[in-house]
């Protein structure tokens, strides 16, 4: 190709002097007039090895462009013009920053085309993308996560199938409609246990036991032992079934199931042994004290509840927050205290003893709550409480919407994510049929050019309409997904 006369202006020679060159770049449309000079700052990226290319012939011109206009000195790219504009910033700035509406993905594939390290990205706009990669590879992990239960190994031993079925029975309620079933009568428990132990303080379904002591009701004993008996029966299950046996012992939801059946079976040998080891009295205040321990079970409830998990995700991303506003708190609190015990000291009946108990009194009044147990009664002491309930109001007001924001930035992301994997679930599955129909298509189409009609051609052609597929497990690593084609 370098001798072809439509190109004759190529420069074999190198004589020009590359800081003094000067080349038109056409990229989707857009013309830009680049200089040697801004280009040879970065000489490894794609741009500055145009300038060198001239003198390489052809064939090193169109290794990295598209189209070559030697009468124009114009090189022809078919890539996003948008990123284009924003990738050149780094010849004339030093840095890039990422216009708003641009894939963060196919941003980083734009950059890597050109050959601009990514270091080069702006800080704001590489967490944007770090987010978005996040994103994808939670995508990932969830549509194999689907996969990996919908798929079949026939190599596994029927014990780790079972394990399989066990774990997906009981941890995934959205897989089967027994498995639902099972999700709501583990709701069921957990709140009927929680209501029997609020009931059972009740004095007048309290009875006397044989020294004289209240004690819950009998009928509420059993339904208490078969609460904890499904408990137990459901996390003993789970761990036999878990892929990673110290992950989920670890795990903190995990942790909270052991919390709250725990407690039992420790009283149930205190009751029975701890008399023998111990004085009964003793037995009886260890007992009562891990028997309040089983307000951890109400915690049970986040497993199958989505809107406290992203609560508790929100409170967990909102520290910072909340840590401003418990220094916020810690201040007024100390100042307000302070500055009451003070104005109070000359009332012959203060209330207001030290600053440590006005701590107390600063607490319950920069909150709102006023329990009206301590309370000022000088003039000057009642001013000083109308500015720290005013105080209260605003430290306790100014952290709430950024809390808000991440409870509703969380939601949001966790539904995207969700529908976004149904997606590439669909899209696997419709590429699957469609290399499935294009493969029997094209095996009619040989049958019919070989001309072998009869028995032996009907019979092959029922068994292409009649061999078993696996949705979303046939032949899906032979199509691009428009999640492999994002990463």
């Amino acid at each position: 190709m370098a001798g072809d006369s439509r190109f004759p202006d190529v420069d074999t020679d190198g004589s020009e002097k590359n800081e003094e060159a000067e080349i038109v770049v056409n990229v989707g449309g857009v013309r830009q007039v680049f200089y040697g000079g801004n280009l040879n700052q970065y000489p490894e990226t794609r741009l500055a090895e145009l300038i060198n290319c001239l003198s390489g012939g052809y064939d090193s011109i169109f290794s990295l462009c598209d189209d070559y206009d030697p009468g124009k000195r114009e090189f022809y790219f078919d890539r996003d013009p948008d990123a284009f504009k924003c990738i050149i910033d780094v010849y004339y700035f030093g840095e890039i920053h990422m216009k708003k509406g641009i894939c963060p993905i196919c941003f980083k594939n734009e950059m890597e085309f050109w050959k601009v390290d990514l270091k080069f990205l702006d800080d704001c706009c590489k967490t944007h993308l770090s987010e978005k990669k996040e994103e994808l590879e939670e995508i990932a992990r969830r549509v194999q996560l689907i996969l990996d239960d919908l798929g079949v190994d026939a190599s596994e031993s029927r014990w780790k199938r079972c394990q399989k079925y066990i774990w997906k029975f009981l941890e995934k309620p959205e897989s089967s409609y027994p498995a639902r079933v099972i999700a709501v009568l583990s709701f069921l428990f957990i709140l009927i246990s929680s209501i029997v132990m609020c009931v059972g303080t009740i004095p007048d379904l309290q009875v006397v036991d044989a020294e004289g002591n209240r004690i819950e009701h009998p009928t509420l004993d059993s339904i208490e032992t078969a609460c904890i008996g499904w408990f137990t029966m459901e996390y003993v299950l789970r761990l036999i079934s878990s892929p990673n046996k110290l992950h989920f012992a670890l795990s903190f939801m995990n942790i909270v199931d052991v919390l709250a059946i725990l407690p039992f079976y420790v009283s149930l040998t205190l009751t029975h042994l701890g008399a023998k080891l111990m004085e009964l009295s003793n037995v009886q205040q260890a007992v009562q004290a891990l028997r309040i321990m089983r307000i951890a079970r109400i915690f049970k409830l986040a497993r199958h509840s989505s809107g406290l998990q992203t609560l508790t995700y929100a409170l967990k991303r909102s520290f910072k927050e909340l840590g401003l506003l418990l220094m916020y708190l810690a201040v007024g609190i100390f100042v307000f205290s302070a500055l009451g015990y003070t104005m109070e000291q000359s009332h012959p009946e203060t209330l207001f003893k030290s600053i440590p108990q006005s701590f107390w009194w600063a607490i319950i009044t920069m909150t709102t709550v006023g329990y009206g147990d301590i309370y000022p009664k000088t003039t000057l002491g009642k001013l000083n409480a109308a500015i720290s309930f005013l105080c209260g109001v605003i430290a306790i007001a100014l952290p709430i919407h950024p809390i808000i924001n991440n409870f509703v930035r969380y939601y949001n992301k966790q539904r995207v994510l969700e529908t976004a994997a149904k997606h590439e679930l669909e899209l696997m599955e419709l590429n699957s049929a469609e290399g499935k129909a294009a493969s029997s298509k094209s095996e009619l189409e040989d049958l019919a050019r070989e001309g072998k009609e009869g028995p032996f051609y009907s019979s092959r052609l029922k068994v292409s309409h009649s061999d078993t597929f696996i949705h979303l497990l046939s032949e899906e690593k032979h199509y691009r997904t428009r999640l492999q084609s994002c990463k």
